[in-house]
């Protein structure tokens, strides 16, 4: 399953392969508990319980990334262009492991598995939130999990509180006059422009954010000009910030702001700033994360104490209306998330359908 899963990897909302892969899987499954619906690319999978008392809630998500694969795997991506390189396969596989564990033994309590598009964006997580069967089957509490590929395989990791960072995306377009490079005088150069914008930012982390507290502004593409004699008279840069506050993430963008509409007057152009898709930080219920760790030295998995990551996850979303965790799976790879290569060890797979199968008879 995984690896079929792997060779479809489709981009946010557009999982139309994955999601009939998924519900062929699904249906084959034993039906009398099951209550299956779909939401856009998405399925709610609703498991009744022998005597509940609560609802929980299992999430995955389902999308690829726009990369082309480098792995060599004979099942490689079969879409040009596009990636399982942030292991939502393996993410997927897990659930449907936990999903038949459910159907072959049922559990106490009622559990709601969420396939979830669009994590690496637009963003599913918060509008999945609204819709009609998370309404109807709204959990009482809610987990998932992550591949960690700097973990060895069969690994866990957790801690309570900041888990993944706020981020948002980043994209500034610059407008100016182009011209004859003869003629710098008679233009507005947005290279540099654009230029001085991206060192001029750096003072936001170094000498604007408080050093007691964390944030990333970081800069991953510029564009501007078409020839080498022609002066640019757009520009372009893409980016993300990164920040272990909401209070923060705000300072960060008011100060981006004012740098901007200072560039706008020393350089006489126009300066668009456009955040796209942002993620609300991943926070751990201290309570619930307590519970689950608990349940794992019961149990004797290994598992150890995580460091907050600035990485982003939209299940943050989730957790900001539902108590609940996210922790760690190690898959030791030695690429890491969103690389070409990324190799997860498969023998993780089993160990990951168990942990969330015991979390979920147990919580």
């Amino acid at each position: 399953m995984r690896r079929a899963l792997h060779q479809i990897p489709e981009l946010g909302f557009e999982e139309v392969k994955t999601q009939k892969m998924l519900l062929e899987t699904i249906d084959s499954m034993p039906q009398d508990r099951l209550t299956v619906e779909t939401w856009r690319t998405g399925i709610f999978v609703f498991v009744q319980g022998e005597n509940p008392e609560k609802t929980i809630g299992y999430r995955t998500d389902i999308d690829g990334l726009p990369l082309e694969e480098k792995t060599g795997y004979e099942f490689a991506s079969v879409h040009k262009g596009r990636m399982h390189a942030c292991g939502h396969d393996f993410h997927m596989t897990i659930a449907l492991g936990a999903l038949e564990k459910m159907t072959e033994t049922p559990p106490q309590n009622n559990v709601l598995f969420l396939f979830q598009p669009a994590e690496e964006g637009p963003g599913g997580a918060q509008p999945m939130l609204e819709a009609e069967p998370m309404k109807k089957w709204r959990p009482d509490e809610i987990f998932a999990l992550h591949v960690a590929p700097e973990l060895p395989a069969r690994t866990l990791s957790v801690k309570p509180g900041l888990l993944f960072a706020n981020t948002s995306e980043l994209f500034i377009d610059f407008k100016g006059k182009g011209g004859h490079a003869a003629y710098p005088h008679k233009t507005k150069d947005m290279t540099v422009a654009a230029s001085y914008f991206v060192t001029q930012i750096q003072e936001i982390v170094a000498r604007r954010v408080d050093p007691l507290e964390s944030a990333v502004v970081t800069i991953g593409k510029i564009e501007a000009g078409t020839v080498q004699n022609i002066i640019a008279e757009t520009a372009r840069l893409e980016g993300t910030l990164r920040t272990t506050s909401g209070t923060v993430m705000t300072e960060v963008k008011e100060e981006l702001e004012k740098i901007a509409r200072g560039m706008e007057i020393a350089n006489d152009c126009s300066v668009e700033i456009d955040y796209g898709s942002n993620y609300y930080q991943v926070y751990n219920d201290e309570t619930l994360t307590s519970t689950f760790t608990a349940l794992m030295d019961e149990l004797e998995y290994d598992w150890r104490e995580a460091d907050r990551a600035m990485t982003g996850e939209d299940f943050g979303y989730m957790l900001k209306e539902i108590p609940g965790f996210m922790f760690w799976l190690g898959v030791d790879s030695e690429a890491g998330l969103h690389q070409a290569t990324l190799k997860p060890k498969e023998e993780a797979l089993e160990y990951g359908i168990a942990v969330v199968t015991d979390t979920l008879y147990r919580l």
